[in-house]
């Protein structure tokens, strides 16, 4: 589950940073949240990403690839530690040696029991108004993945794939991902 701190709200990103690192959290609208550590399946399914889509973005030279825990700063009041992060070529000004100051590319979410509400609503609309162009929504429950691509008035209607299915991206042209093998 999602926990809310008992600090003050309204925190900024300095006071984010002033924080301990040995736990995971995420500052939303100025709101410290704890986030709990990952199960094994969430672990597998982030590894098998990150090697699928870092070999991909590594041969095509599209730009860089990165994996949780890393902040993604979003504003002031929003920083977020996406399971995954894909910047390209052209917006690699926004990342940094310590963080991402700016809207990745593309974001994926693994969904846990914990956080699967939190991450259908709270951040696709927060990634949404920062503008993500792209956000993977992966369940490993009900073995899907959904792909939304970020339109005139948030993310357009979601292409959602099974097992079985090849997952494809608008932001990774050429990539494709049988979803059979990252759920197996």
């Amino acid at each position: 589950m999602v926990m809310t701190t008992s600090v003050k709200p309204g925190l900024t990103y300095e006071d984010y940073a002033s924080l301990p690192d040995d736990e995971r959290y995420e500052l939303i609208n100025g709101e410290l949240l704890s986030m709990p550590s990952p199960k094994e399946i969430h672990q597998a399914i982030s590894g098998m990403l990150f090697l699928s889509v870092g070999a991909f973005v590594r041969a095509t030279k599209l730009g860089k690839v990165y994996f949780a825990p890393f902040d993604v700063i979003l504003s002031d009041a929003d920083v977020v530690q996406p399971d995954l992060i894909f910047i390209s070529n052209a917006r690699s000004r926004i990342i940094t040696e310590d963080n991402i100051r700016g809207a990745p590319d593309l974001v994926v979410e693994i969904l846990s029991p914990s956080t699967a509400d939190y991450d259908r609503t709270v951040k696709r609309d927060l990634y949404a108004r920062h503008g993500v162009s792209e956000l993977w929504l992966v369940d490993p429950d009900a073995r899907t993945a959904t792909v939304l691509t970020l339109g005139a008035d948030g993310y357009d209607a979601p292409a959602v794939h099974g097992a079985g299915d090849t997952l494809t991206s608008p932001t990774l042209a050429g990539f494709s991902l049988n979803l059979s093998e990252l759920f197996r």
